[in-house]
Order: C-alpha cells, then sequence, then structure tokens
C-alpha cells in the first residue's frame, strides 16, 4: 500500500518562499513519476508540478518560474520550492504520482500566503 506524508507548509508573507516535501513509501520510487497538487477553498485539485523518473519537469502556467519541484530517490522523497508565492497560492498541496489514476491520498500541508 502506498503511503504519502506531505510537510513543510505554513503560513508566509506575498514574496516569501515555502519548501515542501513528501515522503513516499510502499512502491519502487524511482520508477513513478510525481506530481504535486492543491486544492484551494470551493476549488478542484489541480496539479502545479510533475518530475518523472529522468528528472524532466513540467509546470501549470500559474507556477511556472516560481516553483521548482525535485526529488530524491535515495531517500523516497519529493520536494516543492515555492518562491515569489502569492495569495493565489493559499491551499492544501499534496503529492501523488504524476497525471493518470492516483493512489489513496496523503492529509496534504496548508500553504496560507497573506497579502
Amino acid at each position: 500500500q502506498v503511503q504519502l506524508l506531505e510537510s513543510g507548509g505554513g503560513l508566509v508573507q506575498a514574496g516569501g518562499s515555502l519548501r515542501l516535501s513528501c515522503g513516499v513509501s510502499g512502491i519502487i520510487f524511482s520508477d513513478y513519476t510525481m506530481g504535486w497538487y492543491r486544492q484551494a477553498p470551493g476549488k478542484q485539485r489541480e496539479l502545479v508540478a510533475v518530475i518523472t523518473s529522468s528528472r524532466s519537469t513540467n509546470y501549470a502556467d500559474s507556477v511556472k518560474g516560481r516553483f521548482t519541484i525535485s526529488r530524491d530517490n535515495a531517500k523516497k522523497t519529493v520536494y516543492l520550492q515555492m518562491d515569489s508565492l502569492k495569495p493565489e497560492d493559499t491551499a492544501v498541496y499534496y503529492c501523488n504520482r504524476g497525471p493518470g489514476a492516483p493512489w489513496d491520498w496523503g492529509q496534504g500541508t496548508q500553504v496560507t500566503v497573506s497579502s
């Protein structure tokens, strides 16, 4: 059974930075494309960043140039460095596999950006 544990969220002022982490267990982590998703209140969950097993990356237009996804296969962890944060980045952030049928979701980590 796949388990996902997100951490690193918090309250930050606009323009600030946060680094999210997601530990993954129950799979051969290095085989999988991983993604970071977010869900703001009243909105659908959206995919914001993806990293393949070969470390190719892709980003939603809304975060391109501000967010950086990375992975450490030895630690079975995927990261999301978030810079130049905006109030509209406020959401619960989750990790999961890249596009495709998701595993069971973790609890996520709350990111709140104040103006």
